[in-house]
């Protein structure tokens, strides 16, 4: 009998709460008890005075006695509707946005103000056209998230001491009030673009002519130093070419002494080198000289060209001046030779050697 009544006891009790809560009609039952939802806070005043908390669930509510208040503490949102405002610049636009906020304290959402969702509203859109005003129409357009970083801050700052927290301000919205302005703005927006492009137009022949000033610098010091680079290298040739012939005359006089003094030697009576006189030196240089004639007259006998050559003093210009440069000089040299019969001739191949003697 006992467990019966255990097992029905929790099924009448809520039958009997609901009975209490139930309205019938038009008119509300007058109950004891009272409900608090989950996610709200509710204080209850005793004739006016002495505020109680109630947490969600089943509470005692005594009528006429007891007067309760119920605040949603979940976070919570306004529409702020198409709201007209003027920005820096004095355009004209319409601008819309919702406001989101939470109660974090109940007593003084329930105690220091009243109506708190109207008055966070009214809020809102008065600190919305305000912040509105202190940007420029082109500062909204591009970056929106500062707007709405600024409303939430001024709007948060206004509604803290209601015990109610701002968590987020979203512009969902954003234009001009008419069609004129926008008409107006669009104009703008097309100079600025024009401008900006002239401005990058000017930006990158100012680039190109300083690239070609830049490159026509870089070719002239490459000119300067390939010019001071050749100069250089010439300067160096030429040195090392003097240098060379210096060593080809030094060691060509070296050996052409050493040959006079070997001819020399060998012309003394003994070979002694003391015993070696001027005279010897002297008539070695001839002989060196006529030794080298004879090699240059072997090798015009030896050529196959038709060319005549003379030789001897009057060849080398050693008479008269007069002859010696006379137009029919080689003529008169000729005649000569064959008229008095002094000269011998030599013929081999094509080539013909005529030497006098004198």
């Amino acid at each position: 009998m006992s467990s019966a009544i255990s097992r029905t006891t929790p099924t009448r009790l809520a039958r009997t709460v609901a009975n209490l809560t139930k309205p019938s009609g038009h008119l509300t039952r007058r109950s004891f008890l009272t409900v608090i939802q989950q996610g709200h806070e509710g204080w209850r005043l005793s004739l006016g005075r002495n505020p109680v908390k109630l947490t969600p669930g089943l509470n005692v509510k005594i009528p006429l006695y007891h007067t309760l208040t119920v605040l949603d503490v979940r976070e919570s949102s306004v529409n702020i509707p198409n709201l007209p405002g003027y920005t820096a610049d004095n355009v004209p636009v319409l601008c819309s946005g919702s406001l989101f906020y939470r109660i974090n304290d109940s007593y003084k959402a329930c105690f220091a103000v009243s109506e708190v969702e109207k008055n966070v509203q009214n809020i809102g859109t008065s600190a919305m056209r305000s912040v509105l005003g202190s940007f420029s129409y082109d500062q909204v357009i591009a970056d929106r998230n500062d707007l709405n970083r600024k409303l939430n801050v001024t709007i948060g700052n206004s509604i803290s001491n209601w015990g109610v927290e701002c968590t987020r301000f979203e512009v969902q919205s954003f234009q001009p009030a008419n069609r004129e302005v926008e008409r107006q703005l669009e104009l703008q927006m097309e100079a600025e673009r024009n401008r900006r492009k002239q401005l990058l137009d000017t930006q990158a022949q100012i680039n190109i002519a300083e690239g070609q000033k830049q490159r026509v610098i870089l070719e002239s010091e490459g000119h300067l130093e390939a010019k001071s680079n050749e100069a250089d290298a010439k300067y160096k040739t030429v040195f090392r070419e003097a240098e060379a012939r210096q060593q080809q005359a030094l060691m060509e006089s070296a050996a052409l002494s050493q040959q006079v003094e070997n001819i020399a030697r060998s012309l003394a009576p003994n070979s002694n080198k003391e015993e070696i006189t001027p005279e010897h030196r002297k008539l070695a240089l001839a002989t060196l000289v006529e030794l080298k004639r004879l090699e240059q007259l072997r090798a015009i006998a030896e050529s196959r060209s038709n060319s005549t050559y003379f030789f001897g003093d009057k060849a080398a210009g050693l008479g008269n001046a007069n002859d010696a440069f006379n137009i029919d000089y080689a003529q008169n040299v000729k005649a000569g030779v064959s008229d008095n019969g002094k000269a011998s001739r030599s013929s081999i191949g094509n080539s013909t050697v005529v030497g006098s003697v004198l």
